[in-house]
């Protein structure tokens, strides 16, 4: 790989795209050096462009203030020959956005995308690096199709996924069979805060469009294996889920419940396959890389919202309240930051991998 990778932020004045630039200010591998967004914000500088919209609770970054942004659309091919890659994080329609991101992997520019158009493209791999860092193997097949020597998409999953789906990754090994579950997700999911959602203060909304969807079908394709051309996504376990918006500004959790086809260990060797699982991230000691990935917590209130969502700096996953269940085997709660390991801290731990692991070359 090399060492310095020159990157773009497609998307740069949106939430996920403020958190990816927040990310990568001081990355050790990616340097970014184009932001792009919609044809409203081109041409100006980037503190211009986003004016009033930028969430963070830090200021924007001195380096990017001036930056000028791009057309996303009509600079395409000029900004995919100034990157080795871009992260893509665009509010559009689906099929804009498929438009979008294949214009650029046929450039010969991969993307790295933290949209949902692509997820169920059979050969765009959907990678958590702790899961299933194998998927990456499709990507030639897909460079096939595509007709590219470089160019790929690659995607990262819903964020609410990323708070249960790594706790129940390790226990498969059991005959894992049925998952019940019920997510309570903060309001930056929807690109909101109380500034620009008052009405969520003080209030539940136990709806969110096509959430469930995602919540029921996506684990399954991470949980799938390459087949020829393609990843075949595993026909179990069963997933059901209700997706719940909750007045948090940040973190999704996730009351679990699962069911299994064999002998289950001991609560606390459950416990114990959780504290010590380590991935394909830690094993590589990637930069974005929790030392920790999933931890258990013994303390009944645990984990909480505001007090654990920032554990390994928003790349750690929380679980507590493990026992066992009256109509399921066992249940547990679990906790993640949504918009930087289930968005775009995800997707730079996701670029880290292909890197590392030759594809960006």
């Amino acid at each position: 790989m090399k060492e310095k990778y020159n990157v773009g932020v497609i998307g740069a004045t949106g939430m996920v795209g403020q958190r990816f630039l927040l990310l990568l200010e001081n990355h050790p591998w990616f340097n970014v050096t184009v932001l792009a967004a919609s044809s409203r914000s081109a041409g100006k500088p980037y503190e211009e462009a986003i004016g009033p919209k930028w969430s963070m609770a830090v200021p924007i970054p001195e380096r990017y203030r001036k930056m000028i942004v791009a057309d996303a659309v009509a600079d395409a091919k000029k900004i995919a020959e100034t990157v080795d890659f871009v992260f893509c994080a665009v509010d559009m329609k689906k099929d804009e956005i498929k438009a979008l991101e294949e214009t650029y992997a046929k450039l010969e520019c991969p993307v790295i995308s933290n949209n949902s158009a692509h997820r169920f493209t059979p050969d765009v791999p959907m990678i958590v690096p702790e899961i299933n860092p194998e998927h990456a193997k499709v990507i030639e097949a897909q460079r096939k199709r595509l007709g590219t020597k470089r160019g790929f998409i690659a995607v990262k999953s819903n964020c609410s996924l990323q708070s249960y789906v790594p706790a129940l990754h390790p226990l498969r090994e059991f005959g894992l069979s049925k998952v019940l579950v019920c997510t309570y997700q903060a309001i930056s999911g929807a690109g909101k805060t109380f500034a620009t959602w008052p009405e969520m203060v003080d209030n539940v909304i136990p709806y969110i469009g096509g959430e469930e969807e995602k919540s029921e079908q996506e684990p399954l394709k991470l949980f799938g294996k390459v087949e020829g051309d393609r990843i075949v996504s595993a026909t179990s376990p069963s997933f059901t889920a209700q997706c719940i918006r909750v007045p948090a500004s940040d973190g999704h959790m996730g009351a679990v419940f699962a069911s299994f086809d064999k002998k289950l260990p001991e609560m606390k060797e459950i416990i114990d396959i959780w504290n010590n699982y380590k991935g394909r991230a830690q094993e590589l000691e990637l930069p974005s890389a929790p030392k920790q990935f999933l931890k258990y917590f013994e303390e009944d209130n645990r984990p909480q919202t505001g007090l654990d969502r920032m554990r390994e700096n928003g790349m750690g996953v929380s679980i507590g309240h493990l026992r066992p269940d009256t109509q399921y085997d066992i249940k547990f709660v679990c906790l993640s930051h949504n918009t930087i390991r289930g968005a775009a801290g995800g997707g730079v731990l996701m670029a880290e991998l292909l890197c590392k692991e030759g594809y960006m070359d």
